[in-house]
């Protein structure tokens, strides 16, 4: 096959990870008329320019070294395993909590999920939870109030960080943190930005429950800044299983994990 062939196939196998989680080898054969073989081909090439990662049966965005996407760009990818993951985690806050919400494309559909809670506190650096907060709390879908943490202001992600939330963040205890990152491994959970990655630090060694929301794109995948070790997360809410092998890890095996695209009852933890 030609070259320029090769380039739009590429072109499209590049477009479906812009909205997507994952993409898989099948769906892509069929979608763009072509044997799997080929599609297998087009993707060890596109890893090799780092525009993905390869996984089983398809591939991940790539994350790596590179910089964040912005906020409104991050809330359109894998928006429907997000939204899952939120509504999952929502149903954890109970009445009377103060709790805590890192920035987050998946904090965000958190933020949109909270409802029927009485006397809630909620601390956010999230200026776009925040403004989704208030609307729920002056529609009366739930009772309490919203505290947002001063700060240096970041429009690209619609957060505050710094010092000075630092500084804030210290004078709270928290009964919940909910976190997101930039990548998660067996080696812990990291961020893009050091300043926020500082914030969510604190975040969960001022809680006494943290939960970590993240869709599998973030998966074996690294960031700039260390924040934690997956030993400090109690619960991740995800749209998959515990990896394999992470359950393998005496370190981690018993990571409690909630598969939010399976339906049923919230466990208890």
């Amino acid at each position: 096959m030609n070259q320029p062939f090769m380039s739009e196939r590429e072109k499209a196998i590049l477009r479906e990870l812009e909205f997507k989680t994952k993409i898989s080898v099948t769906d892509l054969a069929v979608k763009l008329n072509v044997t799997p073989e080929t599609i297998r081909k087009d993707l060890r090439v596109l890893e090799e320019q780092q525009k993905l990662r390869r996984i089983r049966g398809g591939a991940v965005a790539y994350a790596g070294i590179s910089s964040e996407p912005p906020f409104l760009r991050k809330v359109s990818i894998a928006h429907f395993q997000k939204k899952l993951i939120g509504e999952t985690a929502a149903a954890f806050i109970r009445d009377g909590e103060t709790i805590v919400l890192a920035a987050g494309s998946t904090t965000l559909h958190l933020a949109r999920s909270i409802k029927d809670v009485k006397n809630v506190t909620i601390v956010t650096n999230s200026l776009a939870a925040a403004e989704t907060l208030k609307s729920r709390l002056e529609c009366g879908l739930f009772n309490g109030k919203v505290i947002v943490l001063g700060g240096t202001s970041n429009p690209r992600q619609r957060s505050t960080s710094g010092s000075i939330t630092n500084q804030l963040l210290g004078h709270f205890y928290f009964d919940k943190a909910f976190i997101s990152c930039g990548g998660v491994s067996m080696e812990g959970i990291c961020g893009f930005d050091v300043d926020e990655a500082s914030a969510t630090s604190i975040m969960m060694k001022k809680s006494q429950q943290v939960f970590l929301v993240a869709d599998s794109s973030k998966f074996n995948q690294r960031a700039l800044f260390h924040i934690d070790s997956l030993a400090a997360i109690d619960i991740v809410i995800a749209d998959q299983d515990k990896p394999e092998q992470w359950s393998k890890d005496i370190r981690i095996r018993d990571l409690g994990w909630i598969n939010a695209s399976k339906h049923g009852e919230i466990p208890i933890f």
